[in-house]
């Protein structure tokens, strides 16, 4: 009994396994630390099953020079498309932390090794609750089926224009740090209204020593009115949903 082993099929569908895993290391939610890595790999090895009608149609073979090019490629634009996502994402951790900063908290902060987030209450909470988010509205779907498009935007071995991503990167961190403000803003701008009127209540009785009360009074108005953003979270991760898979179809 013979077996044929189609080398084209093989090459394709590693190259596609290398772009996959190297996207699923980095790109929320599949970056976190709680999911094993050899699961990881393995669904970026299905993927790359999934997708290989699409990625093997007019493939040709390469020699083992070319061959170990285009893997060092693959995973340097499948890094590069999960820090786009990653970017996308990290809105909602800037949010929190600009919370932890005015409401007090940062005083808290600690690591987390499994998200591998530096902050302390808000910017753990927020984030985790995204990653919950992605997972139970099955927006990390929409996630992968941006990855999967972008084989059609940027072909196996093909590379891609450095300008695009470069671009999408310093568009996406200005658009971050607009976001976390947005979404924390209006908490940020009670708590600068209690820090006015502490300074004015100084002011006119300095006897009573307000900003002894600051402290308190800010982590009590923090606790109230970030239930307000937090209720807005499931919203906000879908609108950061398809801005994330927007930017994998964009990127040429």
């Amino acid at each position: 009994m013979q077996f044929s082993l189609d080398l084209a099929w093989l090459e394709a569908v590693m190259l596609a396994g290398v772009r996959m895993v190297a996207f699923l290391v980095i790109a929320p939610p599949f970056s976190y630390n709680a999911i094993p890595v050899r699961v990881k790999a393995m669904l970026g090895i299905g993927l790359a099953l999934a997708v290989s009608p699409q990625v093997t149609a007019g493939y040709q073979s390469l020699g083992t020079v070319e061959f170990f090019g285009a893997l060092v490629l693959e995973v340097v634009v499948g890094a590069a498309l999960g820090f786009l996502v990653m970017l996308v994402f990290s809105a909602v951790q800037g949010a929190g932390h600009l919370i932890d900063m005015f409401g007090g908290f940062q005083m808290a902060q600690g690591f987390d090794p499994q998200s591998m987030v530096n902050g302390a209450q808000f910017t753990r909470l927020f984030h985790m609750t995204a990653l919950v988010l992605l997972f139970a509205s099955d927006g990390y779907q929409l996630i992968i089926a941006g990855l999967t498009r972008t084989f059609t935007a940027l072909p196996l071995g093909g590379g891609m224009d450095l300008s695009a991503p470069v671009e999408a990167m310093t568009g996406g961190v200005t658009q971050m740090f607009l976001a976390a403000v947005q979404i924390a803003g209006p908490l940020l701008v009670v708590l600068f209204l209690a820090d006015v009127g502490l300074g004015l209540l100084t002011r006119v009785a300095p006897a009573l020593n307000a900003f002894a009360l600051g402290f308190p009074l800010k982590i009590l108005v923090t606790l109230i009115f970030a239930v307000v953003v937090y209720v807005a979270l499931p919203g906000i991760v879908a609108s950061l949903t398809d801005d994330a898979t927007s930017l994998l179809v964009g990127v040429r």
